[in-house]
């Protein structure tokens, strides 16, 4: 298995580790829940340096992302940040991810851990343009610091103003001593705080000042289970669970991220551009437990004849509600916020209602 600089750390802290695409990696510290809750009201601290980076460079660089990728990467300038996916030939996604353009003409990509490979040969193949690739995913090591109090933590430790940075924008300067390190107002908790990119030879250094710097916060590393709990409360997608190779923008609610703008002719555009016009045969739903029960990844989705209409893809108990919550695909018919469905669970039929995601209200 695969390490991150902070494999070691996790271990000494007691973590219960696992495989997590490829590495071992934490899962949980000292339970789902108060790890989650930590992050709700406080400050939490992730190892994401799994995830890929990969750079693109040189005067073809947009050229290719126009390309590749199914938002408008032109509007664009140095120090915003995208996000946006691969689509495929086939109507599916490759990966979703982020695109940072860090100066002109030098962008970089951020994949899905369990994805760098196969995102890394889709660049490659589809590279006909000229573009500069450079995969750099074991060159970066990345920590998600997340939570209301992320910001009077991180502060401490730069003197760039992290309260005049916009959701999804970004910087590079100086941070805990070290001289080159991406700040970036993003997060995949829907809590607040910044992602941090930085060379691994730094990482404990980062680490050791982070925590010191959130210790009257109560600052608590976070496990890859509660990152599931906190973006899933959001409604923010899961790759390998609500999008894959087979789902399409369009029917995932990804419609914002996919621009049909002169000029941009990404992969399948044609194809999507249909479905946007016609409609799809499924949607993507959120929805919340009525009767008591805990949805699962792969539980089938009925009506009240009991005739399926389709399929969880994520679920859980909800950390700050206590009630069953999910998504999931379903014909369009059903899709509409307070339609009630049924989640097969083990042969018994449980009654959920559809929402609109986020199920957490911002306020818990």
């Amino acid at each position: 298995m695969k390490t991150t600089p902070f494999t070691e750390k996790h271990i000494s802290l007691g973590a219960k580790m696992h495989e997590f695409a490829g590495y071992n990696m934490p899962i949980e510290y000292s339970g789902i829940i108060d790890e989650h809750l930590t992050v709700c009201h406080s400050v939490g601290v992730f190892d994401v340096s799994h995830m890929g980076e990969f750079w693109v460079k040189g005067p073809h660089a947009l050229e290719f992302l126009q390309k590749i990728t199914s938002n408008n990467v032109a509007v664009l300038t140095p120090g915003k940040v995208q996000y946006t996916c691969f689509p495929n030939e086939d109507g599916g996604i490759v990966d979703d991810l982020l695109v940072y353009h860090y100066e002109p003409e030098k962008y970089l990509l951020v994949v899905n851990a369990s994805n760098i490979e196969k995102d890394w040969n889709w660049c490659l193949s589809h590279n006909i343009d000229g573009a500069e690739l450079e995969n750099a995913s074991d060159r970066m090591a990345q920590l998600a610091v997340q939570g209301p109090k992320a910001i009077l933590t991180l502060q401490k430790l730069t003197s760039i103003n992290l309260f005049e940075m916009p959701y999804y924008t970004f910087t590079h300067g100086e941070f805990a001593g070290e001289k080159d390190v991406i700040i970036s107002n993003t997060g995949y908790t829907g809590a607040g705080g910044f992602e941090l990119y930085f060379y691994p030879e730094a990482a404990m250094k980062i680490w050791n000042a982070v925590f010191e710097a959130g210790t009257e916060f109560g600052i608590k590393p976070i496990g890859l289970g509660a990152r599931d709990t906190l973006r899933l409360e959001m409604g923010f997608c899961l790759y390998g669970n609500d999008l894959d190779d087979t789902t399409s923008p369009i029917e995932a609610g990804l419609g914002w991220i996919t621009k049909f703008v002169d000029g941009k002719n990404f992969t399948n555009r044609l194809m999507f551009e249909k479905q946007k016009a016609a409609g799809t045969i499924r949607k993507l739903v959120g929805f919340e437990m009525i009767d008591r029960g805990i949805p699962r990844h792969g539980y089938e989705l009925y009506n009240a004849e009991g005739v399926s209409i389709g399929g969880v893809t994520s679920g859980t108990m909800s950390p700050t509600r206590k009630i069953g919550i999910g998504m999931g695909y379903v014909k369009p018919e059903y899709s509409k916020v307070g339609t009630e469905i049924f989640v097969d669970m083990r042969g018994r039929k449980l009654k959920a209602v559809v929402v609109k995601p986020p199920f957490r209200k911002l306020n818990d």
